[in-house]
Parts: structure tokens; sequence; C-alpha cells
């Protein structure tokens, strides 16, 4: 499956642990990525200095639902559930 232009879902709902140019001490959840444009698209998508969490997060039906919505919506509740706090 590929993702859907424009959704951003991941690299806004869940927090990124991992530096991100830009973002030092990563990315905390429901923060959008300092790396998205303004058409929600990656700055950093095919180069090397794209966090490994980020290269390896792959789109699926479960994750991504049918639209931007659903995926906001499952990795909201993802997000909460593997949340130490």
């Amino acid at each position: 499956m590929e993702c859907r232009i424009g959704c951003a879902a991941c690299c806004s709902v869940i927090s990124i642990s991992s530096p991100i140019p830009g973002m030092p001490e990563g990315k905390p959840a429901g923060v959008r990525c300092v790396q998205l444009t303004e058409d929600n698209r990656c700055k950093l998508f095919g180069k090397p200095e794209r966090p490994e969490v980020c290269s390896s997060l792959q789109a699926s039906i479960d994750m991504c639902g049918d639209s931007n919505e659903a995926a906001y919506a499952y990795l909201s509740m993802i997000e909460q559930a593997t949340s130490p706090d």
C-alpha cells in the first residue's frame, strides 16, 4: 500500500523519540513534524537524513484506513495505548 499524498497522520499524531533534523529531541505526539511542507509532504523523503523510524514505517490498511480521518483516529488510539504516561 502507498501512503495517501497529503495525509501525514504518522507525521503529526504519533511521537517520535529519535532526533529529526530541526527537532533534535524528537517529536511529541500531536505535534506536526517540522519537516512537513504546507501540503503535508516530507522534505526528507528519500534522503539519508530521514530518521530510520520514519523510513521503516509502512502504510497499511489497518493503520491508514480509507481516509485521512481514519488514519488520525487509529494512530491516536495506538499512541494513547502505548504512551508511558
